[in-house]
């Protein structure tokens, strides 16, 4: 009887030395370690590159747009009869690749003065099937008038992980708009 319990005692004993020597195995904790890192860290590295990309767009099409605008300002555009499609592709030749130029929306109005200039970003609405309806004015005025040049893109957001969203609009996507209030010099 002797025997049995010895037996079972060694038994028991090697069981517990081999569930030690597991708990005391350390192969794989990286790989688990990272496991449970690796979906905040790609999440968070998304939301970096889609918020630098948003930000890049946002600069490109500032510097376009105060181009842009001494095109008018100078009164090349009067002069030569530039049409609001002629522009608009003026304005697409100088961004970069990051546009579709087909989405860019141009609103370029004249005042008296640059109290009555409306700066503010324009309301959008929308047709049943997502597409901007509004009707955008191409006026550049004449030699001294004040006029606002507003370029406006709808920049694609892809909904990020962790719950970053950084759509301004209905539709999902965010409106970018650079714009430039001037006065015409004497041409």
């Amino acid at each position: 009887m002797s025997a049995a319990i010895l037996g079972r005692f060694a038994w028991s004993a090697g069981r517990l030395r081999s569930a030690k020597r597991l708990a005391d195995d350390d192969n794989g904790a990286t790989a688990v370690e990272f496991a449970l890192v690796a979906a905040p860290f790609l999440a968070l590295l998304i939301a970096l590159i889609q918020s630098a990309l948003v930000f890049f767009a946002g600069r490109v099409l500032d510097e376009t747009v105060e181009e842009a605008s001494r095109v008018i300002m100078t009164g090349h555009a009067q002069t030569t009869g530039m049409t609001q499609s002629q522009f608009a592709a003026w304005v697409c030749s100088k961004t970069v690749a990051l546009f579709n130029c087909n989405n860019f929306m141009i609103n370029v109005q004249n005042y008296s003065s640059f109290s009555s200039a409306n700066t503010s970003t324009p309301t959008l609405t929308f047709n049943a099937q997502g597409q901007v309806t509004n009707t955008w004015s191409y006026n550049t005025g004449n030699a001294g008038d004040i006029v606002v040049v507003q370029v406006m893109y709808q920049w694609p957001i892809i909904l990020g992980p962790l719950g970053l969203n950084l759509s301004n609009l209905s539709n999902g996507n965010r409106l970018l708009m650079a714009s430039a209030a001037f006065k015409n010099e004497p041409y």
